[in-house]
């Protein structure tokens, strides 16, 4: 029985029973094939989908603003945003109209002008999104993989956002893509050039668009450029086998060099499982600056890799050198995976390099300061206390001073105690006749360590038989 347990833990162990993350279900949707709960007939004319071979990219990860990532045809009305933005605002679409604009957090109200600045166009892949059905009066989400051929609304930075034959809201996929299980169901048979590792998901690009650079899917050498929020109607033409240097980009971010890459008509592509950060620095490009490509063509770029952030030396405080501009800010380094002001020093009431009051603590040997600031001094709670009775004490008072507290006695009892015995021995008589119990304990101490019957604390007083019996 022992064997038997040991092999099947090494049967699951092979079998990859780990502690990874379990497959995240899929839905395919293939281009032309009617949703089984729309928002909106598939008849109704809303949209046309068009035969469009996947096609491989060099990575999962594509921005919205990617020349080529999308395609368009030269016949209008692939989308007819007009007769959605009817059929959402139409009264007996109330219900409808609520449910969609919640998926896509709007108000109702907000339907028209948001429609407005969306761009139909056709998918060029294999794409990854989170669809809607509308079932019982709600959104309700799904993961879903779009043929390459179906025809969405994009927003200002190139996301997916409407499927057009239906009028479904898409949201982005979340999720790993390499953990992915595609169901084919419904009507949607798995499609000729379909390849698991070659699907995309969009992430929005770092910037608006004022037009998207497309692919004639009937042409691929013809180009077409529509402005934001358009439907056909306003396009140009270009020609897309038109070669294109590539720019020089190594020192830039990578932002910098995607925008660049972009305006350019080429696209971007680097050497990483995850998209870099917009501020790692590029350091090498392949192939590199001057080289001539065609519309679309990917360059890859290499990122420096973001240093590790220095931990700040256990203690410091306020009052730390070290605690300035060093290691935080826009300009620390070239590559850093978070914002800049999550690294930024934990003192921010003050501005780098400047002293708050509280940070300007006192030396050890000043009297005033640290009382005057005690909650931020450095010393432990009894000096506060221990000047006072110091000052009055004699010379051997330093024998047998509270633990902890020797050292900045030493530095404020020295230029009282010439001066202070004489007065404080003519003042003695007055101070025994007071009555508090202090007094009716210290008389006989008088004699050795008279200044102890003024001490304002209880602790020093229970030294002074000490420091009377030590000369």
């Amino acid at each position: 029985m022992r064997k038997i347990a040991v092999l099947v833990v090494f049967l699951l162990a092979l079998g990859g029973c780990d502690a990874r993350a379990p497959l995240v279900e899929v839905r395919a949707i293939a281009a032309g094939v009617p949703s089984l709960a729309p928002f909106f007939a598939e008849d109704s004319g809303l949209g046309r989908d068009a035969r469009v071979r996947s096609r491989p990219v060099p990575s999962g990860l594509q921005q919205g603003d990617t020349p080529g990532l999308y395609g368009g045809t030269e016949q209008p009305k692939i989308c007819d945003v007009e007769r959605l933005k009817r059929f959402l605002t139409a009264p007996r679409n109330a219900g409808k109209a609520r449910a969609w604009a919640t998926a896509l957090e709007l108000r109702t109200d907000q339907i028209p002008g948001y429609l407005d600045r969306l761009t139909p166009v056709l998918l060029r892949h294999d794409t990854l999104a989170l669809n809607h059905d509308y079932k019982k009066g709600k959104a309700v989400p799904f993961r879903a993989l779009l043929q390459a051929g179906i025809a969405v609304l994009v927003d200002e930075k190139g996301h997916p956002s409407v499927k057009c034959s239906c009028g479904n809201p898409l949201l982005p996929f979340e999720g790993d893509t390499g953990r992915i299980s595609v169901t084919f169901e419904d009507g949607n048979e798995k499609w000729q050039g379909y390849d698991r590792a070659e699907v995309v998901v969009v992430r929005p690009a770092s910037r608006e668009l004022e037009r998207i650079a497309l692919v004639d899917v009937e042409d691929a050498e013809r180009g077409i450029r529509r402005p934001v929020g358009t439907t056909g109607e306003a396009d140009s033409r270009f020609d897309a086998t038109e070669r294109r240097a590539v720019p020089r980009l190594a020192g830039t971010t990578f932002g910098e060099a995607s925008r660049r890459l972009a305006d350019a008509g080429l696209a971007i592509a680097y050497g990483s499982e995850g998209l870099p950060p917009d501020r790692a620095r590029v350091t090498a490009t392949e192939p590199g600056a001057g080289a001539e490509l065609p519309f679309g063509a990917y360059v890859t770029v290499r990122v420096a890799t973001p240093p590790a952030s220095p931990a700040p030396p256990a203690g410091s405080g306020p009052t730390s050198t070290g605690g300035g501009p060093t290691g935080a800010g826009p300009t620390s380094t070239g590559a850093t995976s978070q914002e800049p002001p999550s690294q930024r020093p934990r003192s921010s009431t003050a501005p780098p390099g400047s002293e708050s009051p509280s940070s300007s603590a006192a030396p050890p040997g000043s009297g005033s300061p640290a009382v005057s600031t005690p909650p931020r001094s450095s010393a432990p709670p009894t000096v506060t206390s221990a000047p006072p009775t110091v000052t009055s004490s004699p010379p051997s008072a330093t024998g047998t001073p509270p633990k902890g507290t020797s050292a900045p006695p030493r530095t404020t009892s020295p230029p009282p105690r010439p001066s202070s015995p004489p007065p404080q021995a003519s003042s003695q008589p007055p101070r025994t006749t007071d009555p508090p119990p202090q007094t009716t304990s210290t008389p006989p101490q008088t004699t050795s360590s008279p200044p102890e019957s003024g001490s304002a604390g209880s602790a020093p007083v229970t030294t002074a038989p000490a420091t009377s019996a030590t000369p």
